[in-house]
């Protein structure tokens, strides 16, 4: 006789709980899979400082401002005390400002000037600082609405004119310089137009002493400049209002003197001004 052993049984239990196992597994293996496929994959993971910096100088040549502050960036933070730290750090200015961001375009020469005072490249970036000063985003509507530049906040042009003096002076054989310098005599004339701007400010309002004195400042700090021409007329108009003619006629005889041909004795403040339009240089 020949005893057979019975198979043991699987149990519907017992298979159950492995084939919940296995699902389980697989669902697991599956969510992991597509977190992989959503996450964003970094190109340029392992890249060298070297690879990073000329792939950013592409995406500027290109103009795509986005990825050239991220490659900028990235050799920045991966490789911070290499000469490209150094040279990413002013491209990041250059990108912010071609990108509308002066306030970051200003933080990061802030940053660069703290961290490298004596850097060769010093001269470019003073030159890049006068240049977001003197183009603020609202300026380039002035070219729409017609507006005198002067007209706006002077204090970014004063901080523009600190900056290219700073670069006159310490470069004065830059390849720099001599833009810095045009830009400079513009600037000076903008200043004062702005003081000219408030001066009549003063005289359409009625306050004809703060209107002569503000004019007066024009003659004395911004000697030479074009504006001097409005301020001095200003100041005529302003006397005669005071009903002190030895005043006005003294301001009469500088302005006729200087100013022979002057239209603003029979045109008043409407004259067309040319001087201040500086779109040419962009």
């Amino acid at each position: 006789m020949i005893l057979r052993v019975p198979a043991h049984p699987i149990h519907a239990s017992r298979f159950g709980s492995v084939a919940r196992s296995f699902f389980l597994l697989l669902f697991t293996l599956v969510l992991a899979a597509c977190g992989t496929t959503n996450s964003k994959f970094d190109k340029t993971a392992g890249w060298s400082a070297e690879q990073l910096y000329a792939d950013g100088k592409q995406e500027m040549s290109a103009g795509n401002w986005k990825d050239a502050r991220e490659r900028m960036t990235a050799v920045e933070s991966r490789y911070p005390f290499g000469i490209y730290a150094q040279q990413a750090l002013i491209d990041v200015a250059y990108i912010n400002w071609k990108d509308g961001e002066n306030e970051q375009a200003l933080a990061a020469i802030d940053r660069f000037q703290q961290l490298y005072p004596n850097h060769p490249g010093t001269d470019y970036v003073l030159y890049l600082k006068g240049l977001i000063n003197f183009t603020p985003a609202s300026a380039f509507m002035t070219s729409v609405t017609g507006q005198d530049p002067s007209e706006r906040d002077p204090k970014g042009l004063r901080a523009s004119y600190d900056a290219f003096t700073e670069l006159v002076n310490r470069y004065p054989d830059s390849k720099y310089t001599p833009d810095a310098k045009q830009r400079m005599a513009w600037l000076v004339n903008a200043i004062a137009m702005n003081e000219v701007h408030v001066a009549r400010y003063y005289y359409e309002r009625g306050a004809y002493v703060a209107a002569a004195n503000r004019a007066q400042t024009v003659i004395t700090d911004f000697e030479g400049a074009p504006a001097a021409e409005e301020a001095l007329y200003v100041m005529v108009l302003s006397y005669d209002k005071l009903n002190m003619p030895e005043l006005k006629g003294d301001a009469q005889r500088v302005l006729d003197k200087n100013y022979p041909n002057s239209k603003y004795p029979t045109q008043g403040f409407k004259v067309d001004k040319e001087w201040w339009d500086p779109w040419g240089w962009f």
